[in-house]
């Protein structure tokens, strides 16, 4: 029996679930438009926990979705988790996102392409087969109307995630199919975690690192014209 506590904070979406071999048992969400992780994860990890009547000491490891993302995002949720594994003496599990948010959909042909808003038309997005298996690694691209054309001229393709959601109105190809409503959780996350909690496949606590896939820039405010 292994209980597993699911950290999902890449996105808009702040979702915890506690899992018992993988079956969900509670999960909490929060996606308003905002990323108030920062306010809200702590809480709902201990609303969960206590909805659960689970005692935090009971926990058997901690997971994590490790990216891409928010930059911010991903670093409240990791340093949550990291915190949590040192201070339990715990097991820290990473999770892809991308290949969580392909899980929360079932097809019976053609492919998932779950995607993540980056910036302007860029997207963090990956492939996968119908049966979840990954058949082309991440990338951050820039999105135009040839853009997953091997794919879409073969079968299905099914777009999801928030960065989909501005692809609609360029990518028109007749297999295009698009999935409204559909971001990373921590719902889907407890399978995952659970098979490689199995396979004792974890993190080194100390050095672990969310997957960022590009360097965090910072924008700079525009400077103001001097009134006169």
């Amino acid at each position: 029996m292994a209980f597993i506590l699911n950290i999902e904070t890449s996105t808009k979406n702040c979702s915890v679930s506690i899992a018992e071999n993988g079956k969900i048992l509670k999960i909490k969400e929060l996606n308003n438009g905002n990323y108030s992780h920062a306010e809200v994860l702590h809480s709902f990890i201990t609303d969960i926990l206590k909805a659960a009547n689970l005692p935090i000491h009971k926990i058997d490891a901690i997971a994590v979705s490790k990216g891409p993302g928010s930059y911010t995002g991903l670093r409240i949720g990791v340093s949550a988790a990291k915190g949590l594994c040192f201070a339990l003496q715990k097991p820290l599990i990473s999770i892809d996102t991308l290949t969580s948010l392909a899980h929360s959909i079932s097809v019976n042909s053609g492919c998932i392409v779950p995607m993540i808003d980056a910036r302007r038309m860029e997207v963090y997005a990956s492939v996968y087969n119908h049966k979840h298996e990954e058949l082309r690694d991440i990338r951050a691209e820039i999105i135009d109307e040839n853009s997953f054309l091997e794919y879409l001229e073969k079968d299905k393709v099914y777009f999801l995630g928030d960065g989909a959601q501005k692809c609609k109105g360029i990518i028109r190809h007749k297999n295009a199919v698009f999935v409204d409503d559909k971001l990373p959780s921590a719902k889907e996350m407890a399978v995952l975690s659970y098979r490689k909690y199995k396979k004792s496949d974890i993190e080194n606590v100390a050095y672990f690192e969310p997957f960022y896939l590009k360097d965090f820039v910072v924008i700079p405010e525009k400077k103001k014209k001097p009134t006169f």
